[in-house]
């Protein structure tokens, strides 16, 4: 399969690594310093393409694929108050998109473990919910993508809650999920979810212990998008393995 890289930064790196591994060819490497020069026909001798860019060009990304006709996975968060803008550029075009606030297998259990606690923990009103991530001091976006999957999880199946903010120590109203975010070092990704009450508590956690999960996630849906047409999640991909 021929692949483009929209981005090259340690990811983008980490993925042309593993889709050489995988038997790939990446045809097209664009980043910052040659995008302007880059040009639709180029784009157009890839099957797919991998996105890993910044929330600032990554809309603009996905429309340059889809008018070109190339199925694009998108790892990119922070873009996602524009997310219906995206999903009806792709329909009006007939494209194809993949998108995931994290492409880990392992995340992906978490998500489906997550769900599946909230919708349990709706009949136990006593436990008060709270979410923290931790990630490296170069990530741009606040809370993560996949916090705010989680969060989205939890207010969708637990009925108490409503909306998530991001949690700065201040006392939040109720059916507010705190969400909090931590900057440290080269961590790749924790996550936890915590159910306490005054006599216990419950959590949940998914730490990663590189960003190599990820990338290769990226590679198994850009080989899934490869002739497709429509919207695409991580659901999709794993729909025979996650039954419940």
């Amino acid at each position: 399969m021929r692949i483009a890289l929209l981005g090259y930064g340690k990811m983008g790196k980490m993925i042309e690594r593993i889709a050489e591994g995988r038997g790939h060819e990446v045809v097209l490497v664009v980043d910052e310093n040659n995008r302007a020069d880059c040009t639709v026909a180029q784009l157009q001798k890839a099957e797919v393409a991998i996105e890993f860019t910044v929330p600032a060009v990554a809309v603009d990304d996905y429309k340059w694929c889809m008018d070109a006709g190339v199925p694009v996975v998108s790892g990119t968060t922070g873009w996602l108050e524009r997310w219906q803008e995206v999903v009806d550029y792709c329909r009006e075009r007939n494209g194809g998109f993949f998108y995931a606030s994290n492409f880990s297998v392992g995340v992906n259990i978490f998500f489906r473990l997550n769900k599946y606690l909230a919708k349990m923990m709706d009949n136990f009103r006593n436990y008060k919910i709270f979410i923290e991530e931790t990630h490296h001091i170069h990530k741009l976006d606040a809370p993560s993508g996949t916090a705010i999957t989680l969060a989205e999880g939890i207010i969708k199946n637990h009925s108490a809650y409503h909306s998530w903010k991001l949690y700065q120590g201040e006392e939040l109203d109720e059916g507010v999920l705190p969400v909090e975010a931590k900057r440290i070092g080269e961590v790749p990704g924790i996550h936890g979810v915590t159910y306490k009450s005054g006599m216990d508590e419950i959590e949940i956690r998914h730490s990663a212990f590189s960003r190599e999960g990820f990338a290769q996630g990226a590679v198994l849906a850009a080989e899934f998008m490869a002739g497709k047409r429509g919207v695409y999640g991580m659901d999709d991909l794993l729909s025979d393995k996650l039954r419940f």
